[in-house]
């Protein structure tokens, strides 16, 4: 398989903290991961230099066989890299339909300059499209209308993941997309992202394991900034520095 992204040495330091230690990560083109570990383990910040809101402290970071490790986000949002955050990032003062055609229309080709995002009609066919395809595809058509402020949490997430779907990424990094759902609003964000998985190269980072096993392919476990272990879902829960990681040393061996 063609790799896609992968880190070499990365490693931020905060002051005197190391929030992310010579992490090498890799993910193939096609590929569904899953990344977890302890809170305060490192993922996000992984997630924060991966999509360039962070600059790495030391190491490197590739896209599609690129060096992007100083490409601003927004130009590697324009490369294919999409994101959510663990909060869900929205325009709540905007109504739905509003929050998908300002995304679309914000990286089209030719939108570089703020004149021209500013003062171009927002009336073009091919962006009206993918923003519909977006609203029935997150379940939300009927709601296009309504202002976000009115919608559920959940209903927020859907539309958080059905934007940055909407910009059709080849690398989707979803962050904790499970966070804060009921049983109900989970079992949607899990159908959309087995959907959408064979269309993108999906990573998740997730403390909800078992919602996510039968959705990943591969998982990488981080604990205190350091990857430590890496493989399919059944070796990595079976993997005794991952058991001592989660459940301690009394945890039950597989």
């Amino acid at each position: 398989m063609t790799e896609l992204i992968a880190t070499h040495g990365l490693t931020k330091r905060f002051n005197g903290l190391t929030a992310v230690h010579q992490v090498d990560f890799r993910v193939n083109a096609g590929q569904t991961s899953g990344i977890i570990g302890p809170n305060g383990s490192g993922k996000t910040t992984l997630f924060n230099l991966l999509s360039g809101y962070f600059a790495p402290t030391e190491g490197a970071i590739s896209f599609q066989g690129r060096d992007i490790t100083r490409t601003q986000p927004h130009a590697r949002v324009a490369l294919g890299i999409g994101r959510t955050f663990q909060l869900v990032s929205v325009f709540t003062s905007l109504t739905v339909w509003e929050n998908l055609v300002l995304a679309n229309l914000r990286f089209q080709p030719g939108e570089t300059s703020l004149g021209r995002f500013f003062f171009r009609t927002a009336r073009r066919a091919r962006v009206l499209a993918d923003c519909a395809r977006a609203l029935e595809w997150v379940g939300l058509a009927d709601q296009a209308g309504a202002g976000v402020d009115e919608l559920s949490y959940g209903d927020k997430r859907m539309l958080e993941i059905g934007i940055v779907a909407s910009l059709k990424p080849r690398l989707l990094l979803l962050d904790e997309p499970l966070a804060g759902l009921s049983d109900h609003e989970i079992n949607r964000v899990v159908e959309m992202i087995e959907g959408i998985r064979k269309r993108v190269t999906v990573v998740i980072i997730e403390h909800k394991i078992s919602k996510i096993v039968d959705v990943v392919e591969r998982l990488s476990v981080m604990n205190e900034g350091r990857l430590i272990c890496e493989g399919t879902p059944e070796e990595v829960l079976c993997n005794p520095q991952v058991r001592e990681c989660y459940w301690g040393k009394e945890g039950e061996a597989c």
